[in-house]
């Protein structure tokens, strides 16, 4: 793995991109986006994440965090991961509705097998890509980039219109999270 892709500053401010294996369409139903919405909250409360900005697709998340209780960062995200991996599996594995099921379940077992270090199914793909957040300019082209990502991919007209996202708090109302740190956004 390249350097430009770990994190090297554990109380930095950091833009994260990781997404469901071979891009899967995971996040499509509202019972998946709800377990990583539980986790993000159980992290800010229970773990000292910092939630600047964030973002749930179809397929990916955006988030801009910070570690504000001394855990590395990386340790903070991968743990993130590992329990929302096994909770979204699982989800997937015990719902009876899901027409996807047999499909999703393969190809997370397709990827485990190219993978050294998971056992069953692997969920997320390892590649996050953290980029440290250095400037204000850089926070907020971010921060906007988070927040125009549903209306480029045509989910909605208006970035405050798509619930599973930060933009709500950055328009003045209660989003899905508590706690958003709102960042002060100009004009660059």
């Amino acid at each position: 793995m390249s350097r430009n892709y770990k994190f090297h500053n554990p109380e930095g401010l950091y833009f994260v991109s990781f997404a469901v294996v071979d891009w899967l369409d995971v996040f499509t139903r509202t019972q998946y986006k709800d377990i990583l919405i539980e986790s993000l909250a159980f992290c800010q409360t229970k773990k000292g994440m910092e939630i600047i900005a964030w973002c749930i697709m179809t397929n990916h998340v955006h988030l801009i965090f910070r570690s504000i209780k001394g855990e590395k960062p990386e340790q903070l995200l991968g743990d993130f991961k590992r329990f929302t991996s096994n909770k979204i599996v699982k989800a997937i594995q015990e719902n009876l509705q899901e027409s996807r099921r047999e499909f999703l379940l393969e190809q997370f077992k397709k990827a485990a097998k190219k993978s050294s270090n998971v056992e069953h199914h692997q969920f997320w793909r390892h590649d996050n890509k953290p980029i440290e957040l250095w400037s204000n300019e850089v926070i907020t082209e971010k921060i906007n980039y988070i927040h125009q990502n549903p209306v480029e991919s045509g989910l909605v007209y208006k970035a405050e219109e798509y619930v599973y996202s930060s933009a709500k708090d950055y328009a003045g109302e209660q989003g899905l999270l508590e706690d958003i740190v709102v960042f002060n956004l100009f004009k660059v």
